[in-house]
Parts: C-alpha cells; sequence; structure tokens
C-alpha cells in the first residue's frame, strides 16, 4: 500500500514538473525512460539544449534537497549518457537537471546539477 501511495506521489510530482517545464517553453519528449543503468524522469527539449531531468517530492524545501545524492545523480548521467544518442541531435548541449516539488510552493527548476 505504501508503496502504491509513493508510485501515485511520484507520477503526480513528473506531470506537474512536466507541465511547469511546458510552461517555461519546453518540450517534454520522454518520461520515465528506463535504461540497464539506470532511470530518468523526464526528457526535455528547449532549443539546442536536451535536458534530463530527475524529479523530486517531498514534504519540504530541505527534504527535497537531501533527496538527490551523489549516487542518484550518477545514476541518472549514466541513463543520459545511454539514452543521448536516442534523444539528442549532433551539436545539442546535454545537461543533467532537477526540479524540485514542494507543497504549497511553485517548482524550483536547477539546471546543470552534475558536473561529472
Amino acid at each position: 500500500m505504501k508503496r502504491q501511495r509513493a508510485e501515485r506521489g511520484g507520477r503526480r510530482a513528473e506531470a506537474t514538473a512536466a507541465l511547469w517545464l511546458q510552461l517555461k517553453g519546453w518540450d517534454v519528449i520522454a518520461r520515465r525512460v528506463r535504461t540497464p543503468v539506470g532511470e530518468v524522469d523526464l526528457v526535455a527539449r528547449r532549443g539546442r539544449i536536451v535536458a534530463f531531468i530527475e524529479v523530486k517530492a517531498r514534504a519540504t524545501a530541505r527534504e527535497a534537497g537531501f533527496a538527490l545524492d551523489e549516487y542518484r545523480l550518477r545514476r541518472v548521467a549514466a541513463a543520459a549518457e545511454a539514452l543521448a544518442p536516442r534523444f539528442a541531435l549532433p551539436g545539442d548541449d546535454i545537461r543533467i537537471d532537477a526540479i524540485f516539488i514542494v507543497p504549497w510552493r511553485l517548482p524550483r527548476h536547477m539546471t546543470n546539477v552534475w558536473h561529472g
């Protein structure tokens, strides 16, 4: 039951993040893309930028920030590397972003969070 609730909450957060991106001029081109090395919540494009985005929903901004650690970022980066040929065109800039979803606040989009 707890897992199902978490799954629904995660999907809701991803839908909120996707809507936020669209309002900011991004095209969401994929959701929940899995690879053998990790998963990317959203893949979005704006112009020549392709962003592989991790979405974190937590009760507070502080909890959301702590939810995105180096281990998770490394997995997203590995998945993004595997997926880049599928979504990026030659000459595109590729980056890893994060969107934090916290109740009663606007989504917070952090760009280029991985420099590994």
